[in-house]
């Protein structure tokens, strides 16, 4: 079993904007309020971060200033993904270099990416880092969609440690397949999907 990264909750943060760009005052305060209220780990630039939007100077300030104003009380997972995979590798560098506990990497939005292709995509990041990777399946955002058989691939790659499962289909009958793949923890949230939330810890024997 790969080293976990948090046990608990973890809040995907908002990123606070005014027109002028990120307000960074604001999101010190959030951050603060996050962690006087027992979260047990925060996402920085994920999809409610704005990683879609935020420019890429923007991206890794938030990141950097996430990290630095948490000053590792809990770990911080930077959103690193993108649909081209040479930024996302550059974003992963960074985030590591900052200081992020782990990345949070979407599957590659618009594109449209073969299986092969996706595999292609997260072992070129994985292999340029030394941290932990969250695969994130996102399908009604991105148009593509991570299967069982992709993510059993990937994680056998060391640096490949668990998967944030957005699709939406995540029913109990689909748990075993996904289970299989060697991931630690299954995570369903009603945020994006208008389903129940469930963390599945798969460490039963």
């Amino acid at each position: 079993m790969k080293k976990t990264i948090f046990k608990g909750m973890a809040t995907a943060m908002v990123t606070p904007m005014t027109p002028e760009g990120v307000d960074y005052e604001a999101l010190g305060r959030f951050i603060d309020f996050q962690l006087e209220s027992g979260i047990n780990a925060l996402v920085a630039v994920g999809t409610t971060g704005e990683s879609a939007t935020l420019t890429p100077e923007e991206r890794e300030k938030v990141i950097a200033f996430t990290i630095d104003r948490v000053a590792g009380r809990v770990p911080v997972i930077a959103g690193t993904g993108t649909n081209n995979t040479q930024h996302a590798v550059n974003f992963s560098v960074s985030a590591a270099q900052a200081g992020a506990d782990a990345l949070l990497v979407v599957t590659p939005y618009y594109n449209k990416a073969t299986q092969n292709g996706l595999i292609a995509h997260f072992t070129t990041i994985a292999d340029k880092v030394d941290k932990p990777i969250i695969l994130y399946n996102v399908p009604s955002r991105t148009g593509c969609n991570l299967l069982p058989a992709t993510v059993e691939k990937l994680a056998e790659h060391p640096n490949i440690a668990a998967i944030k499962e957005a699709s939406g289909n995540m029913s109990l009958e689909r748990v075993p397949a996904v289970a299989v793949t060697g991931v630690d923890v299954i995570s369903v949230g009603a945020l994006t999907h208008s389903v129940r939330s469930i963390d599945l810890g798969l460490d039963w024997n």
